[in-house]
């Protein structure tokens, strides 16, 4: 039975769980308050599709480690305190789940969610031959420049997961724009992936208008939601109210803003940045995705540029640009790549990635009964997207989920 089903939110979370429902022939309505789609934390985000790297943040000794980062000038984590509850709420909670039991069964969690992701992708790309978004399956290269943290992590190397432990020179071999040298050694693993996120979202965008089964909302903010009885029943836009039949809030970190009575959303934005930096014939930027991990930056060739991205900032909800941040990413990028592009014209950027403290998104049903979620991906959510869509789908559809469904489900949370 087709559905009218109306999303809220045109990031890459939002999309995809479009595209999914109109392969499932559903009719969609997506709403998002920017002009263009696509164009907040989707826009420039690290462009990995890390589906073996999802561990989430909150783990056993990360406070106390986090705690050391705040003294240093070159910390990749960032806090500024605010008189703010919702700030304190989500820091409790993170604390709260900083454990290691914790985070192994989160992990796995994530690692189920990510084999669906690659797997619809991989769908999408072959049944649907969904392209031009600069995807490329290329390999993740972890690199580490503190012996004892590469000996705690090739410890936790496991043939599941298809890695493989690579000396300083191996590496070397493996990638060699690795010429700044200052790391003994890394983990590979060669199924990962890379793609624009951005044009990922427009060649979506593009799929749906084409398939006359979806219509886009644009320019034009949800300023509340009517419900009674236990459901949805329609959107305030301004002065004008637009019934609904099913509703999805995939809006990102504002999702929260929206929230019914009875539904928690334990969302917080942790702010990142990137450098998008030119490729010139005469530059010699890294095939292989890195990750440099005692820096926690990440690069990523996609097409003629390299993506260079860093950071956790949770400073709020100022999404504007700190030229020192930007600063200390551009140094150390120029220090591990010295020729891989043109930093000079590098494009500055930052998103607020939304993250609830276990890293765990929430999919699926509410306490209401035709209200649906998708968001908390935090620096996944281009990762995690297509299987996020797919699952929303086959529940929004009354199917048995592709997956378990333990974990993610929001009335569990």
């Amino acid at each position: 039975m087709a559905r009218q089903v109306c999303i809220i939110g045109g990031g890459v979370i939002g999309l995809t769980s479009a595209y999914a429902l109109v392969r499932a022939g559903h009719d969609v309505a997506v709403i998002d308050a920017r002009e263009r789609l696509g164009s907040e934390t989707s826009y420039a985000n690290g462009g990995q599709l890390s589906y073996r790297y999802v561990a989430p943040l909150a783990d056993a000794g990360v406070p106390l480690q986090a705690l050391g980062w705040l003294l240093r000038g070159d910390s990749p984590l960032k806090l500024r305190p605010c008189l703010d509850p919702r700030q304190w709420r989500w820091m409790a909670a993170f604390i709260g789940a900083c454990r290691g039991s914790v985070n192994k069964r989160n992990a796995a969690h994530l690692l189920r969610l990510a084999a669906l992701s690659q797997n619809t992708l991989q769908q999408w790309r072959v049944d649907d031959r969904l392209d031009g978004f600069d995807w490329r399956r290329n390999g993740k290269l972890v690199m580490f420049r503190n012996a004892a943290t590469f000996e705690h992590a090739r410890s936790k190397v496991t043939d599941i997961l298809q890695q493989q432990v690579l000396s300083a020179l191996d590496c070397a071999r493996l990638e060699p724009t690795l010429e700044a040298g200052g790391f003994v050694g890394g983990i590979y693993t060669p199924n990962e992936e890379v793609a624009d996120c951005h044009a990922f979202c427009q060649r979506l965008a593009a799929r749906l208008e084409a398939s006359g089964r979806c219509t886009f909302i644009l320019g034009r903010k949800v300023t509340g939601i009517r419900h009674a009885e236990g459901a949805v029943q329609a959107l305030e836009l301004g002065e004008e109210v637009m019934p609904v039949e099913h509703l999805v809030l995939a809006a990102g970190h504002r999702s929260a803003e929206l929230a019914l009575p009875g539904v928690s959303l334990p969302l917080y934005p942790l702010k990142g940045y990137s450098l998008s930096v030119p490729i010139g014939e005469q530059h010699r930027a890294p095939n292989v995705s890195i990750t440099d991990y005692d820096r926690k930056v990440v690069y990523a060739r996609i097409g003629e540029q390299l993506r260079v991205a860093a950071m956790v900032d949770i400073v709020g909800f100022d999404a504007s640009l700190e030229p020192k941040r930007l600063a200390l990413m551009k140094r150390q990028a120029t220090e591990t790549f010295p020729t891989a592009g043109d930093y000079a014209h590098a494009l500055e950027w930052a998103g607020m990635r939304p993250a609830t403290p276990t890293g765990v998104p929430l999919i699926g049903a509410s306490v209401y009964r035709n209200l649906w979620l998708n968001l908390g991906h935090g620096a996944l959510g281009f990762t995690l997207a297509c299987g996020s869509g797919q699952l929303l789908a086959e529940l929004i559809g009354q199917q048995q989920p592709s997956i378990d469904m333990q974990g993610l489900s929001p009335r569990a949370a």
